[in-house]
């Protein structure tokens, strides 16, 4: 089943054209991968789909609705939802308390606080924040950060989330185990979007992944195919030690 659908999405800040004609479809269970160099567009595209930024030209489809016109609140409420690049939980509120926020909103809120604590601290749980449930954000390392921040968009009960950089700043063993939590999301029946610069965790990971360069589509297919793409390698691969190696 096709979830989502980038009907030729185009944005420009002033003269720059951020993105030019986007076109691609997600499939409900799959894991798209989204790769490029910096400011080839992919946080930008993130921005329009949750409604931060509106296009303008083309069109976003959700489960066969059109909601390139839809506020940000209503995004979220139909069951998409995103964490950032930089992680900003509420810092003086515990971990329990962030995610119950996100519980009281989204798609089917808590009717009540009761209900919001318990499901909450089941989320927490999930994502192997359980024991920290009481401890104030900000007195979380940036690896537990990362995890409440997407303990948050989680509790607003997504069928699509889109993770912005998750594993950037976080050492090999931080990164082998939220690799292990992604999947875990999506085997619980969430579709999901990743764009990422740690390119082994990316390929591994990902079922399909499409490239961006300047604002422009330039590949989309398996990882095994991303990898042997010509013009990938020459606008982004070639400069990591991934294609090196």
């Amino acid at each position: 089943m096709v979830l989502l659908q980038i009907e030729n999405l185009s944005r420009s800040f002033g003269g720059l054209l951020a993105l030019q004609e986007i076109n691609f479809d997600l499939h409900e269970g799959e894991i798209l991968g989204i790769i490029g160099p910096n400011g080839s567009g992919k946080t930008t595209l993130f921005n329009l789909i949750t409604k931060f930024l509106k296009p303008d030209t083309g069109r976003i489809m959700f489960k066969g609705n059109d909601i390139t016109k839809s506020k940000s609140h209503r995004i979220c409420q139909i069951g998409i939802a995103r964490t950032f690049q930089l992680v900003k939980p509420f810092a003086h509120m515990t971990a329990l308390q962030n995610v119950m926020v996100g519980r009281m909103y989204g798609r089917e809120p808590a009717q009540n606080k009761r209900q919001a604590k318990i499901e909450s601290e089941e989320i927490l749980e999930f994502v192997g924040l359980g024991s920290k449930r009481l401890t104030v954000a900000h007195h979380l390392t940036l690896s537990d950060r990362k995890r409440l921040e997407l303990a948050r968009a989680l509790a607003t009960k997504p069928e699509l989330l889109l993770l912005d950089e998750m594993m950037a700043g976080l050492n090999p063993t931080e990164i082998r185990d939220a690799l292990v939590l992604i999947k875990k999301i999506r085997d619980s029946g969430v579709t999901l979007m990743i764009v990422e610069h740690v390119m082994r965790a990316v390929l591994g990971i990902s079922s399909r992944m499409m490239v961006l360069n300047v604002g422009e589509k330039i590949a989309e297919g398996t990882p095994q195919e991303i990898v042997r793409n010509r013009q990938v390698i020459e606008a982004y691969l070639g400069r990591e030690s991934y294609a090196r190696g």
